[in-house]
């Protein structure tokens, strides 16, 4: 019997859904979807549209950044959701993205474009924790990051 793939979606507990949702839309290049049922104009920001929509549709001001969500614009990576929790976050996350920068690059060369998305991301708003030379044949090197509500992930 053959057995299916599933699509998923990983979900982020958030202090700030919203600015932690554009922080990974920008690492990962993906969008904000417009609210359902509308079309949001080209050029124009969703998450203008979503204020606009979560206002009409009576969501209490204080509630509206319960929630974020981003999809990748081809449709081929997984929907990432983020949901606002009161906890902090108390210990290292046992999930973690592995965000590829560096795909086929070996030794200095994939080190020197990691390097570079570093800089990219770290202007985002991400803080770098360290960096894990090449071990071949078990690593070809990568460097552990940190978004900014903590949660590591790594740019390999």
């Amino acid at each position: 019997m053959a057995h299916e793939t599933r699509t998923f979606q990983v979900t982020f507990d958030a202090h700030d859904p919203r600015a932690l949702s554009t922080f990974w839309r920008d690492v990962l290049g993906y969008v904000h979807p417009g609210p359902p049922g509308v079309e949001v104009p080209e050029g124009s920001d969703p998450l203008d549209a979503w204020d606009e929509f979560l206002a009409r549709v009576g969501v209490p001001e204080d509630q509206r950044n319960n929630a974020s969500a981003i999809e990748d614009p081809a449709g081929t990576g997984p929907r990432v959701f983020f949901q606002r929790v009161p906890e902090s976050k108390t210990a290292k996350n046992r999930v973690h993205l592995d965000v590829r920068a560096a795909p086929g690059l070996q030794g200095e060369e994939r080190m020197a474009a990691l390097e570079a998305e570093c800089e990219r991301v770290v202007a985002l708003g991400a803080t770098r924790v360290r960096r894990f030379e090449p071990d071949p044949p078990m690593s070809n090197g990568f460097i552990v990051m940190q978004d900014p509500e903590g949660n590591e992930w790594c740019l390999d």
